[in-house]
């Protein structure tokens, strides 16, 4: 394992809650204003000035509605409903902001790579090649239902449409415009070559295009590339697509296991396993002290909502979990929902109680929970980094602004004493800055830039 910088996002969503249910019922928390601007510029500036390296930003297109067969936990409980539109509020934060990066989570399965490629190098520009999308594919078949669709498509499948959405959004941001296509030349009225810009015809099993692509190509042309689903099949989509891969594991063993089979899919499909970044998702709770820390989780554990939490749950295993008492023990079941959440939740070394989906465990966070003083939390997390080989971590929000605050004021300076995280922020691009030394596209390692157009 080759030692490396420390990373860190913030891990938001636009909405009232996120990964624990209720908390936006804190009387310091702040997160029932998700759908106001500043909130986002608030927290865009907090995020720079503690030098994390971008905001990874949820979304789910649907509404819980697993647990008891309806969404009616998920909304009174504001469990991720409602829920906005992730990508509107980034170019704001970008104005205010000079550095931080913007992972994007957005759904593929309900949009189409013509479309969605001028969206994103949109973006790209606007944030000064800032930006990166985190690939998902949807699992909640009230978002099919929404779409005029009966029910989402079966897992695999799923995964087989991301392929040819893939191939054809690689086409228009890599092979449509060639470099120096656009001359902005006054004088002799020439804004474009029209020579130098190229039809895309991509002919795929669930995509067509024949266009040329509308955006000129942006800082990074194809953006950052994120992915979150590490079930088998999305292990392999990993390994050939992401530059960086969220997951979750509920102990360093497991999360272990998932990075190296990260790292040899990405081997498997003629790249550097380290060119694949991974963060795990972890709900940190820092204070100035141990004692300060614990309270503070016994605080915020007073606020979490059982039903809301249960409908989440529900919604991420595609299991319903009303019928089931607190002591309960979770079942395997193969359902069409996130497969390795429901791996991890029921084939655990001990069962996993529903009473324990309740409460900041790693089974309710599906993932580390680091409760302490700067010192005990920085200690933590490393030694994720040095069992489990991850590179980074997603912050999970709990009281906001206070958690997120924390990080920053407390968590940030113990860790650059130890030369773990950075005092200043590289120059360049979001892919320029995670990836020290790579340029600001696509590597050739990379399938994408395989469909690259090159200059004449």
């Amino acid at each position: 394992m080759p030692r490396r910088e420390l990373r860190l996002n913030a891990f938001q969503m636009a909405a009232p809650s996120h990964n624990w249910a209720g908390l936006w019922r804190h009387p310091r928390d702040n997160q029932a204003d998700y759908n106001q601007l500043s909130w986002w510029t608030d927290l865009a500036q907090t995020a720079e000035r503690g030098f994390l390296d971008g905001l990874f930003i949820a979304d789910v297109f649907g509404l819980y509605d697993v647990y008891a067969g309806n969404g009616d936990a998920a909304l009174l409980a504001g469990a991720q409903a409602p829920n906005a539109d992730p990508v509107l509020a980034v170019s704001a934060m970008a104005h205010v902001t000079r550095h931080l990066g913007f992972g994007i989570t957005s759904n593929l399965t309900y949009d189409h790579p013509f479309q969605f490629a001028r969206r994103f190098a949109t973006l790209d520009h606007l944030t000064g090649g800032r930006l990166g999308w985190n690939i998902v594919t949807g699992y909640l078949d009230s978002g099919a239902r929404g779409m005029g669709l009966p029910v989402s498509r079966d897992h695999d499948e799923r995964y087989a449409a991301a392929e040819d959405f893939m191939t054809a959004v690689y086409k228009l941001w890599e092979g449509s415009w060639e470099d120096g296509a656009v001359l902005r030349d006054r004088a002799a009225g020439v804004f474009t070559r029209p020579d130098k810009v190229h039809r895309v015809v991509h002919d795929g099993p669930y995509y067509k295009v024949d266009a040329r692509h509308l955006a000129e190509p942006s800082p990074q042309r194809t953006p950052v590339l994120y992915q979150a689903g590490t079930s088998e099949r999305g292990v392999r989509f990993a390994g050939r697509h992401a530059e960086s891969v969220f997951l979750n594991g509920p102990t360093k063993a497991a999360a272990a296991k998932v990075v190296r089979r990260v790292r040899e899919a990405a081997r498997e499909a003629g790249r550097d396993p380290y060119d694949v970044l991974t963060f795990l998702g972890a709900t940190v709770i820092v204070a100035p002290t141990s004692a300060e820390a614990r309270d503070l989780r016994d605080e915020y554990r007073s606020y979490l909502d059982a039903s809301g939490q249960l409908a989440l749950v529900s919604g991420w295993t595609g299991i319903d979990l009303s019928g089931l008492s607190l002591d309960d023990p979770l079942a395997f079941q193969r359902t069409n929902a996130i497969r390795s959440t429901v791996e991890n939740l029921t084939r655990a070394e001990r069962p996993t109680l529903v009473r324990d989906l309740l409460d900041f465990t790693p089974a309710g966070a599906r993932a580390a929970v680091v409760v302490g003083s700067p010192v005990e939390v920085a200690d933590e997390l490393l030694s994720w980094v040095a069992e489990a080989d991850v590179d980074g971590f997603n912050l999970v929000r709990t009281v906001m602004p206070e958690s997120l605050d924390a990080v920053v004021n407390l968590l940030v300076p113990e860790l650059q004493a130890r030369g773990m995280f950075k005092t200043a922020y590289r120059e360049g691009t979001l892919r320029e800055k995670l990836f020290a030394g790579r340029g600001a596209r696509l590597p050739d390692s990379h399938p994408g830039a395989g469909l690259r157009r090159r200059a004449r």
